[in-house]
């Protein structure tokens, strides 16, 4: 294997995978992270001790003293929340002067959040199910090249002006459209005002720091949010989220060349969950979906939606192995899993009379599809003080060699409970080298 000192760390489902709890583990030995796409539509809930933070724009490396963290290009940042997110972390004695923001990275305004919420209103029966944080709406605006940028934060002046030239069409949507009253420009830029103040400060050329820090060999963590099949071109559209949850994104979402990843960690959950409308073959409407959604806390970080519970899907996870490259597997919440009778796996689909192991081009075609499952003896042990994989019981084991069967990925990772300590490194994996590297360094 090529040696690397940086690592992509991405969702391999629908997101809610718990890469919040594998990156701030892994951020123990990095020195920088950074995300790379999104905004504060994801959630990241990190637990440590007593102590849980709730993270969405901010890199789940906040909470390692000493980590830089980057906020990339490929981002939407919300000023207002992020200001509220900081200040938050800072009451909780959380430092954070070692946040930077890319200059490139764009704004999501207020304008932003009215336009989603009221899109989704008009849709009906037909809406998206996104968050109503705005992301799509700021996203658009970026390709329709009318966005505000970060670097625009650093000049109050040039930031209204910006806003000038914006809100007279934006304000034609919301009323013409959407029935809303729309914004006053010296209202909306004063709202602003204290946020670009403490904010303007943090904006950086995040592209050149990544490079001089890769370049001086520092081990650096790509942190993704979402999932493969919410990426908005190789997930489940138009289910979908805005940006580009995949792997390779990590390159152009913070402005590196792709060698600079060459080693991608895919986070899958024991079972499958997802959030909002479209299709999911293997939820499970049962008593079984409400046990997992009640065990596994499976409530949004962002929202406080209840997901939608059902098993693991073999089909989806080897889709997202491709699409993303991935290296190695990390299993989240196999401790959820304790004490169910039988544990099931989807391997295949069953659409109509022919069985597929591939997932499907056609979202209609996905909707039809039906899981083909193998079935596993449960397990009753508690497992959250396991943290070898002798420690697990035969049935847990040989459920996650069921997995790698299924995946051809190997685990590297396997997480058996919410805290930091509850975390098992598979021996002779790649991440237990990297984890190594990382130990030995900063000894």
């Amino acid at each position: 294997m090529k040696k690397s000192n940086s690592l992509a760390v991405v969702g391999a489902q629908w997101g809610d995978e718990g890469k919040g709890k594998v990156i701030d583990y892994l951020a123990s030995v990095a020195d920088v992270v950074a995300r790379f796409q999104g905004g504060n539509n994801a959630g990241h809930t990190v637990v440590y001790g007593a102590n849980i933070f709730k993270l969405h724009h901010v890199p789940s490396g906040i909470l390692n003293a000493g980590t830089l963290c980057l906020l990339g290009n490929g981002m939407v940042v919300d000023p207002l929340v992020l200001v509220e997110e900081l200040a938050e972390l800072q009451k909780r004695g959380i430092d954070t002067s070692n946040l930077r923001i890319s200059g490139k990275a764009h704004l999501n305004m207020a304008y932003h959040k009215d336009l989603d919420e009221a899109n989704e209103k008009l849709l009906g029966e037909k809406k998206i199910g996104t968050t109503g944080r705005g992301i799509g709406p700021a996203y658009a605006d970026k390709i329709m090249r009318r966005g505000i940028r970060a670097i625009d934060m650093t000049a109050y002046e040039r930031f209204r002006e910006r806003l000038a030239g914006i809100l007279p069409l934006q304000n034609r949507f919301l009323k013409e459209i959407y029935d809303h009253a729309g914004y006053d420009l010296d209202e909306l830029a004063e709202l602003y005002r204290p946020a670009l103040e403490k904010l303007g400060p943090m904006v950086a050329d995040s592209s050149q720091l990544l490079v001089e820090n890769l370049n001086g060999g520092k081990k650096v963590l790509f942190e993704g949010a979402q999932g493969a099949l919410l990426d908005i071109d190789h997930g489940t559209y138009p289910y979908v989220t805005s940006s580009s949850t995949v792997a390779a994104a990590a390159a152009t979402g913070n402005g590196i060349g792709p060698q600079h990843i060459s080693q991608a960690l895919g986070v899958i959950k024991a079972y499958t969950t997802r959030v909002g409308e479209g299709p999911f073959p293997t939820e499970d409407h049962t008593e079984a979906g409400d046990q997992l959604r009640e065990r596994g806390n499976e409530y949004g970080t962002t929202t406080g939606r209840p997901r939608r519970c059902g098993w693991f899907d073999g089909v989806i996870a080897r889709y997202a192995a491709m699409v993303n490259g991935l290296t190695g597997l990390a299993v989240t919440k196999l401790d959820v899993l304790s004490g169910m009778d039988e544990v099931n796996m989807a391997v295949s689909y069953r659409c109509g009379e022919e069985v597929i192991n591939n997932f499907p081009l056609s979202i209609e075609e996905l909707k039809e599809c039906e899981p083909v499952y193998r079935s596993f003896p449960g397990w009753d042990e508690d497992i959250s003080r396991a943290r070898r994989l002798e420690d697990l019981p035969a049935a847990a084991r040989n459920f996650l060699d069921a997995i790698e069967e299924s995946v051809g990925i190997k685990i590297e990772l396997v997480s058996v409970g919410p805290d930091r300590s509850q975390t098992i490194i598979c021996k002779g994996s790649n991440l237990e080298s990297w984890i190594a590297s990382g130990q030995q360094k900063k000894s």
